[in-house]
């Protein structure tokens, strides 16, 4: 009989298994990263962008925190309903329709599944012409559908005191809503409704809202946003 083989395997055997082992394990890990990998990107690609552009109001000035600020509020509320949506707030202080233009390229610039746009208030409060603030803004919508056509568009309606006399006041107020049905998009009558002139819900100066006046301000923009998510 000849002698018979070692069940033991050789070092060179030995090693040969470790290898394989190593290779094995690397491929599953390899595989879980590569899963976690594409599982992160399918989230980023799947998160959609809110987007407000606009003026102080917006901006949420005279805040204490910018988590006050309603585009913040609205963040929250799309958080907790579990949707899968980024929001950012545009918006900058003293804005007009005219600045508003100048900017709205380089705002472009980043994908918006929806663009909410609100301004002109400044522009009432200077006593602009009606006619001037409405061809901006419609400017400003033919701009960010020729950039982004598949954008859905909301339109934040504004007033003025009447202490630019009533029938400015009147003229400027349907400067949205006339717009809004003429290009398609949707509206949000007023902004500040239930908050404009409310000494209470404003800050000293009576035209920006206070963390109260901001979180009724959320309320009044989720009405129209939430249908859109």
């Amino acid at each position: 009989m000849g002698a018979m083989r070692s069940n033991t395997p050789t070092p060179l055997e030995s090693a040969k298994l470790f290898v394989g082992r190593l290779i094995r394990r690397a491929g599953r890990l390899a595989a879980v990263l590569l899963l976690g990998a594409l599982a992160t990107n399918a989230a980023h690609a799947a998160t959609k962008t809110l987007l407000f552009f606009g003026d102080s109001l917006t901006a949420g000035y005279g805040l204490a925190d910018p988590s006050e600020a309603y585009p913040a509020l609205i963040q929250k509320k799309i958080d907790d309903a579990g949707l899968a949506w980024k929001v950012v707030n545009a918006g900058l202080s003293g804005e007009t329709t005219a600045g508003g233009l100048r900017r709205l390229d380089w705002i472009l610039r980043q994908p918006v599944d929806i663009f909410v746009l609100e301004l002109g208030g400044n522009d009432g409060l200077r006593g602009l012409a009606p006619d001037v603030t409405r061809a901006n803004l419609k400017t400003m919508i033919e701009r960010i559908r020729a950039k982004q056509p598949r954008v859905a568009i909301v339109l934040a309606g504004m007033q003025v005191p009447t202490n630019m006399g009533r029938d400015y006041a009147e003229a400027f107020a349907k400067i949205y809503p006339s717009l809004a049905e003429a290009e398609r998009i949707a509206l949000i009558p007023f902004l500040l409704a239930g908050v404009g002139g409310i000494p209470e819900l404003n800050q000293p100066d009576g035209i920006h809202p206070t963390a109260t006046g901001h979180r009724m301000v959320a309320e009044t923009v989720w009405k129209t946003i939430k249908p859109l998510l």
